[in-house]
């Protein structure tokens, strides 16, 4: 396998049908990382082909539970084993640092020894009582079929673990197109998942752009199931592309999720810090390049001015560089692009009113930031409205914007009025209103006096635009399945409907 033979069809690792290739960068130094295949419709048919057959013919959907949960299993042990390697290659090519990719890896792991409990240690089926002891009714789980997975750029690995893991238990096959822009993960992945003795066929890899690759995995007809992972527009463009051949669509597309601070949860000195520390984590890990960030905090009026204050203080501490450095906290954006989009919110904000409190800027180059790197200092915009671009759009970089309110009734009503429903947080001392408001969220995740943590056992989706069906938990399993219902009469006999 040379460098640039990044896609996968069949068992065999090749170069895309029209010899085209792409060079991925290094968002810290804007220098070439490495070069992958540009794949293309002929790649993208081949690969949905041999997932066809694997599944039609080969043997991974009649493997036994037991089995292919054994699969996931030594993927994890070797996901382990390659632990530095993988959280290098995801810190290089994503700009986190080198600390969040290790995260990013044992989170996949946990993904991946997840679904294969949860599989292995279920029924197998659930019966329903036809009222009669001559018959057996049971419900049974079968593989959805053939599944293409589409997955974003922030956290490429982690994506596809949510999504490769319960396909593969399940017993479907696949077809996966990571992002042109961080690929590499993936590539590493799928390699382990061979290594693991995953029949050639059942994981099909097409690195590529999104048109044509993914545009032409949407609208497939050989294609089961699509699940995508990424922005509001794409999205609607593979749920449209999907429609004709109605295929089964999972989609989770963002989110502008509020982080809304009650003035009692700052009435000590250590829950001041802790909702201080918490904010800067739900704004700013990553660069904000995180679908749940909580990029607008909103926080009591009358401690307002004390809580930004500080945040903006502590923000401007942030040690931002080139993520494999020791002691960097925050690393660049992924690309010129998501710099540009982060640099023109900034300007129409203050055009329509914000007060820059920090940031706003490029940094200066140092021996940890290079000149030519997509770096962004964190940045805080105060006296927001709801009215601003940059408080109804999801901004995806360095950026929090601050509302306030006065009562509950107000946060609510301010932390609800956004077209996304992904996550969001409220902070309170009252344990009886922090659930009250928390129950009146239209948000699918929401966190009470903690930002971020998610639970592999708990079904991760949101309301609204944020996109349909679920991953994580048993839903993102059944998400990667049909259901069957076996209707066994154990003594049959005439009907004698008819004369005859």
């Amino acid at each position: 396998m040379s460098a640039a033979e990044t896609i996968h069809v069949d068992g065999v690792w090749r170069a895309a049908a029209s010899g085209a290739q792409r060079e991925v960068l290094d968002p810290a130094d804007a220098k070439t990382l490495a070069v992958v295949s540009e794949g293309g419709v002929e790649d993208t048919d081949a690969a949905v082909a041999a997932a066809r057959r694997a599944f039609d013919q080969g043997p991974w959907p009649r493997t036994p539970v037991a089995e292919r949960a054994a699969l996931l299993r030594r993927v994890a042990e070797l996901l382990q084993r390659d632990r530095e390697t993988i959280a290098l290659t995801e810190s290089r090519d994503t700009g986190k640092t080198l600390e969040e990719g290790r995260v990013d890896v044992d989170d996949v792991t946990n993904a991946f020894r997840y679904f294969a409990d949860l599989a292995a240690g279920e029924s197998a089926g659930r019966v329903i009582d036809a009222g009669s002891p001559d018959v057996h009714s049971v419900v049974v789980h079968e593989p959805v079929g053939v599944c293409a997975m589409i997955t974003p750029w922030n956290y490429p690995l982690l994506q596809a673990s949510w999504k490769v893991a319960p396909a593969l238990v399940a017993g479907n096959t696949f077809v996966i197109k990571p992002s042109e822009v961080t690929p590499l993960s993936t590539v590493h992945l799928v390699k382990l998942l061979v290594e693991a003795g995953l029949p050639a066929g059942v994981a099909n890899l097409v690195t590529g752009a999104g048109d044509p690759v993914g545009a032409r995995l949407s609208e497939h007809p050989d294609v089961d199931l699509i699940s995508f992972t990424g922005g509001l527009v794409s999205g609607t463009k593979v749920a449209q592309a999907a429609a004709p051949t109605v295929k089964k669509v999972a989609l989770e597309l963002g989110g502008k999720n509020p982080n809304v601070v009650f003035a009692d949860a700052c009435a000590t000195a250590e829950g001041f810090d802790t909702a201080v520390d918490q904010a800067l984590n739900a704004a700013f890990i990553h660069s904000g390049q995180v679908c749940s960030a909580g990029a607008r905090l909103i926080v009591e009026e009358s401690v307002r001015e004390r809580f930004v204050a500080e945040l903006a203080r502590r923000a401007e501490k942030i040690k931002l560089g080139r993520g494999t450095e020791d002691g960097v906290e925050c690393g660049p954006l992924v690309s010129a692009q998501q710099l540009d989009k982060t640099e023109a919110y900034v300007a129409s904000a203050l055009a329509e009113g914000a007060l820059l409190r920090c940031g706003g800027k490029q940094p200066e180059p140092s021996e940890v930031r290079p000149a030519t790197g997509y770096f962004y200092l964190p940045t805080v915009l105060d006296q927001c409205h709801r009215q601003m671009r940059v408080v109804r759009e999801e901004t995806f970089g360095p950026i929090v914007t601050v509302e306030s309110f006065q009562t509950e009734e107000e946060a609510v009503t301010l932390a609800n009025d956004t077209e996304y429903g992904l996550a969001g947080a409220v902070w309170s001392a009252d344990t009886a209103r922090a659930r009250r408001v928390a129950a009146r969220l239209r948000h699918g995740t929401v966190w009470i006096n903690d930002y971020h943590p998610y639970l592999p056992q708990a079904e991760w989706g949101g309301f609204g635009k944020s996109g349909v069906g679920r991953e994580l938990g048993p839903a993102g399993l059944d998400e990667y399945r049909e259901t069957k219902h076996v209707y066994e009469n154990l003594r049959p006999s005439p009907v004698r409907w008819f004369a005859g």
